[in-house]
């Protein structure tokens, strides 16, 4: 599993990064030993060179106009050119991101970070052709910035809960205590991320006021991002490590062969996991092991305990892995799984009787 040979400590935030990239942990592996491989996405080529069509018809419209009326009417060819100039400059502007867009953002990988830088340059765009068309449309653009300085001041004050989200928007980027596709929960609410834009973020709710296991509610929920500022994040999607543990409980009476229920509730569980899981999760705690967490205890196989309950019967409880969003659907075929069973063997597991459960 080491393909790479890394310290006794690398650089986890490198590692979950390329996690981010891959689903597979072999694929991991190999990305963090090894450069990604560049992806050119030739289709966009054609809308920059629109872009590029653009810039110079502007410039040769500028230099047609200066060299044929420059001497007939002075004021109207200055204010022509003028405007032309500033459309010439958005125009390169436009380009530039898109070129941004197809060189650099384009052969990213992880899905996740083009869809965040591309919000990024699409706010830097925005800034920019605001600031051409300010100097453009006002003559004395120093005063006009000055206004618009004092504007934004007093916007400020009366703005602070926006800000302060778009302030959020921006640690979000930066720390990634989620991202879009991520299962989380945060104050009483949990979903799964599909949006985060410049002031909130948006959640496919599962769970919720009426349902009770992890199935999608039909439900959006929003809320600002200044909410990570003072509210604890839960994180189901972390890709170095995408699973959870879920657990089952049984009560079994006292006299029943406690060996014999371990035993059928560790292989029933291993079936329904399946080989490869098993195999996916040992590679991932290989990673794990690489990384300053590896202290960590990770059982790729299921584990059967029993607990004293508060009634007069045992709880048999059997934890296992799985997919945060599986854990509904893979818990229903267990729990189905394992009472057959348990039940077709009535002189080894004996269950409380109708009336004492």
């Amino acid at each position: 599993m080491n393909d790479r040979p890394v310290g006794k400590n690398p650089d986890l935030s490198n590692l979950e990064a390329v996690a981010a990239e891959n689903a597979d942990p072999k694929a991991i592996a190999q990305a963090y030993s090894a450069p990604p491989k560049l992806r050119f996405e030739k289709a966009a080529a054609a809308s920059a060179g629109a872009y590029v069509l653009l810039v110079f018809g502007l410039a040769a419209a500028q230099w047609f106009i200066d060299w044929k009326w420059s001497a007939s009417n002075y004021k109207i060819v200055e204010r022509v050119l003028k405007y032309l100039s500033g459309a010439t400059m958005v125009a390169v502007v436009l380009l530039a991101a898109k070129l941004l867009e197809i060189f650099a953002i384009g052969r990213l990988h992880d899905n996740v970070t083009r869809y965040n830088l591309k919000r990024v340059l699409h706010l830097l765009v925005a800034v920019s052709i605001t600031g051409i068309v300010v100097s453009v449309l006002f003559a004395n653009w120093r005063a006009a910035v000055v206004s618009l300085g004092l504007v934004s001041l007093i916007l400020g004050f009366a703005l602070q809960t926006p800000i302060s989200s778009f302030i959020g928007w921006v640690y979000i980027l930066v720390r990634r205590p989620y991202r879009v596709g991520d299962r989380i929960k945060i104050n009483d609410l949990k979903g799964d991320v599909i949006d985060v834009n410049y002031i909130d973020t948006t959640l496919w709710e599962f769970g919720g006021d009426y349902l009770s296991g992890d199935h999608p509610s039909g439900r959006v929920i929003k809320f600002p991002n200044s909410t990570v500022f003072n509210t604890a994040v839960i994180n189901y999607s972390w890709p170095l490590f995408p699973y959870v543990w879920n657990e089952i409980k049984f009560n079994v009476a006292y006299e029943s062969d406690l060996e014999f229920v371990a035993t059928l509730m560790q292989r029933i569980v291993e079936e329904e996991m399946g080989a490869s899981m098993m195999e996916k999760v040992v590679q991932y705690r290989d990673l794990l092991s690489q990384t300053p967490v590896d202290h960590l205890s990770v059982q790729e196989k299921p584990t059967v305990s029993f607990r004293v309950s508060e009634n007069t019967w045992l709880e048999a409880i059997v934890r296992y892995l799985v997919h945060p969003r599986e854990a509904g659907g893979v818990k229903s075929r267990l729990v189905r799984k394992l009472l057959k069973s348990l039940q077709a063997q009535p002189d080894r597991v004996l269950f409380p009787k109708s009336n004492a459960r």
